[in-house]
């Protein structure tokens, strides 16, 4: 099992940062990959961001450049830095992680952060 605990969300106005933590926890052999997710009002969840163990970091279209995710593997933390941030970014933030337990591969998600841009 893998528990994911997110920290970060809040309230902020358009052009603020904010900065959205994830740390994963539990009996696994290893978190393959670590990444973002999120759900706007009235909108499916979609792809914000994600980082893999080879390094490998794929972001959606509308974030590019706008949002970083970086990884600290020791720690089994993701972390996501949000710049420039607009009222469309608010939503609820989700953390997802891929791990390797000892029956196999698993993805887990954690409960979610609320982000709210005001304009």
């Amino acid at each position: 099992q893998v528990q994911l605990v997110e920290s970060g969300g809040g309230l902020v106005q358009a052009g603020g940062s904010l900065r959205l933590s994830c740390a994963a926890s539990g009996s696994f052999f290893s978190i393959n990959a670590m990444g973002w997710y999120r759900q706007a009002p009235g909108k499916q969840r979609e792809l914000v961001a994600t980082s893999d163990s080879a390094g490998s970091i794929t972001y959606a279209d509308s974030v590019k450049g706008q949002f970083t995710i970086s990884r600290d593997i020791a720690k089994n933390t993701v972390y996501l830095h949000m710049n420039s941030l607009k009222p469309e970014d608010t939503g609820f933030y989700y953390c997802n992680a891929r791990a390797t337990l000892m029956f196999g591969v698993q993805t887990y998600w954690g409960q979610g952060t609320q982000v709210t841009v005001s304009s």
